[in-house]
């Protein structure tokens, strides 16, 4: 007689009910806490060691992680008590005086409070009024709140100043899934731990473990799609396995499961996923129609052809996650072959259009035609080229003369049966039928004609036709030649503020009447050009119109001016005599330096000796040195 059977005959025998494996199996120290919590674990060890134990624990993560059955190992932690052992400790090997009681949830100390049915502002004083009593027995009285998210605002308000000062004989400890909902005062007074979602291979491990204990026959392959199905939750995943066992009457076989799942074999999928990306439409709807013929489900289907999409992805940039124990032997290896043949961006438009068919597909009234759809779409998508592909072929297609190019030869690694050839030639007679074809005429000698402008002054008109003149430029009321020009301009309206902002502000690019091109400097006004183009129209009397440049343009009036003053400095500098007053004054330095118009009667006697010293960068006669 087997285990199992034994275990039954037993329930039946004394009248007790089965034990489901979800609460045969739970933990009940921080050793089988240790799947897949390894880092919560020991920071509460290094804590309990050292003594520091904080008044108020926050537990978040999905469903079925163990955050209730953490906050009851923490409760008999605290409370731990044996007759060796009267102190909190996290070694929890022999059972204490309180430790059935708390796991059990019946400890008169120990109070579990379910917040989505106590939400109100009463229950959390009714709490608030029970934290001055000390406990009747255990060490701390421990208050575990489940769903704590789903408290009222007043309630947590009213939590708040217990929570931050409770007394030395009370701990809180507070579970939730829904984490962002509490507010962060509530957070802040609370040490928090993330438990995270158990990895597909440590709740194979365990399934692996619970089977042999259990006496149970169940194929690894088996097991790997319960914990796939799980998605990090041993809750879910053991409530499965105890399905899995119920539907295979003692043994978890793979085609039970997959049944009982509803799921595609693993391998199947594979085979469909090759039709697809060999672009073979007829050999994918086959695959699928048998599958589904199968029991198989059409959204299972395709969400399975997205995690093996993913797979090969991954592949591609971790070949390590080849060895997950989760994945089958024909996903292993196909995976691994996958992807060092399909490109990334074939993978990558799969993935995108498998995320929009597969909400379309439940939602739709025939599952089964809406899926074949979206097989058919990919299976097309999989001779495409990529988009820089596509953007290439028409660059060669519309340089030239415009003629089509031979396609390139054939070369491996852009997809699994796709040439590159084929999917130019694709491309080629896509843009031909995107172009209307002229009627068919005999041929005839083609001349090669170019329009030439005509040079020569028309003395003779042709009969019938007007000589036309080219219009004249219209000349401007006042001459624009610079940008010092339209500045002064500028101050003669009487516009500082337009005249300041082409000084700082304008880099010309392009001058003639009538066109400005510029370029401007950082913290320029958008509007600057508008108004600019509105004035000089107004000031000249001609049309103007100012456009915005990429080129760097010539330096404004304002750059063009610094630039000056820096050389005519830098000539000072040179100069002997201004050199020898600097040396004959320490910490002097040149200021400014200024040039002075000379006088009618001055300007013959300087012309000759400016010219001279002009050429040398010296200081002339007429310039103003401030030290």
């Amino acid at each position: 007689m087997s285990d199992t059977e034994r275990q039954a005959k037993d329930a039946a025998s004394t009248g007790t009910g089965y034990r489901v494996l979800a609460r045969k199996y739970r933990p009940k120290d921080f050793t089988d806490l240790m799947v897949g919590q390894e880092p919560m674990v020991r920071t509460l060890t290094n804590a309990f060691e050292t003594g520091r134990i904080a008044q108020a624990y926050m537990l978040t993560g999905v469903r079925g992680v163990g955050k209730t059955t953490t906050a009851r190992i923490l409760a008999r932690a605290l409370n731990y008590k044996t007759a060796a052992v009267d102190r909190p400790t996290i070694d929890l090997r022999e059972p204490g005086e309180h430790c059935q009681a708390i796991m059990e949830g019946r400890h008169v100390d120990v109070i579990e409070m379910d917040a989505a049915s106590h939400t109100g502002i009463d229950d959390i004083r009714e709490i608030i009024e029970q934290v001055r009593y000390r406990p009747v027995s255990a060490r701390y009285k421990v208050y575990i709140i489940d769903e704590v998210h789903m408290l009222s605002t007043a309630a947590f308000n009213g939590l708040l100043k217990t929570l931050e000062e409770p007394p030395e004989h009370v701990k809180f400890i507070f579970a939730t899934t829904e984490i962002r909902k509490v507010p962060i005062t509530v957070l802040s007074r609370c040490q928090r731990f993330d438990l995270r979602r158990i990895s597909a291979s440590d709740l194979v491990g365990l399934f692996t473990t619970i089977a042999a204990k259990e006496g149970i026959e169940a194929e690894p392959q088996a097991l790997a799609m319960i914990a796939r199905a799980a998605e990090g939750s041993a809750r879910d995943g053991l409530s499965l396995l105890d399905q899995a066992i119920a539907h295979g009457s003692g043994v978890v076989a793979a085609e039970a499961v997959r049944s009982m799942l509803g799921l595609a074999d693993r391998a199947r999928i594979v085979d469909l996923f090759h039709h697809i990306i060999r672009g073979d439409v007829a050999a994918a709807l086959a695959e699928f129609n048998s599958q589904y013929e199968a029991g198989a489900n059409p959204v299972v289907v395709l969400t399975d052809l997205a995690d093996f999409t993913h797979l090969v992805t991954r592949l591609k940039y971790v070949p390590d996650a080849a060895n997950d124990p989760s994945l089958s032997e024909v996903e292993r290896t196909k995976a691994a072959e996958f992807a060092q043949g399909v490109a990334v961006t074939t993978l990558s438009r799969f993935w995108q259009m498998l995320l929009k068919g597969i909400p379309e597909t439940e939602s739709a009234a025939r599952t089964a035609g809406a899926a074949e759809m979206v097989l058919i779409r990919l299976a097309h998508a999989a001779h495409l080229p990529a988009p820089e592909d596509a953007a290439r072929r028409l660059a060669e297609l519309s340089d030239g003369n415009g003629g089509a190019r031979p396609s390139p030869a054939p070369s491996a690694g852009n997809g699994v049966g796709t040439p590159v050839s084929y999917q130019g030639n694709v491309m080629a007679r896509a843009v031909e039928t995107a172009q209307p074809r002229p009627a068919p005429t005999p041929p005839a000698p083609v001349a090669m004609l170019r329009s030439v402008p005509n040079t020569q002054p028309q003395t003779t008109p042709a009969v019938g036709r007007i000589e036309s003149k080219p219009a004249e430029a219209p000349k401007p009321l006042v001459p624009v030649n610079s940008m010092a020009d339209i500045a002064e301009l500028a101050g003669q309206k009487r516009d500082p503020k337009l005249k300041a902002l082409v000084r700082s502000f304008v880099r010309p690019v392009r001058l003639e009447p009538g066109r400005l091109d510029v370029n401007l400097t950082p913290g320029a006004p958008g509007t600057l050009l508008n108004e600019l183009a509105v004035k000089l129209k107004e000031w000249t009397g001609i049309h103007w119109i100012v456009s915005l440049s990429r080129d760097e343009g010539e330096p404004t009036l304002v750059e063009a001016e610094v630039n000056a003053q820096q050389q005519r400095v830098a000539d000072a500098r040179q100069d002997p005599d201004v050199a020898a007053i600097l040396s004959q004054f320490p910490g002097a330095k040149i200021i400014d330096v200024r040039v002075r118009a000379p006088d009618a009667e001055e300007e013959e006697q300087t012309a000759a000796p400016a010219a001279a010293e002009s050429d040398d960068g010296d200081i002339l006669p007429g310039d103003d040195i401030e030290f």
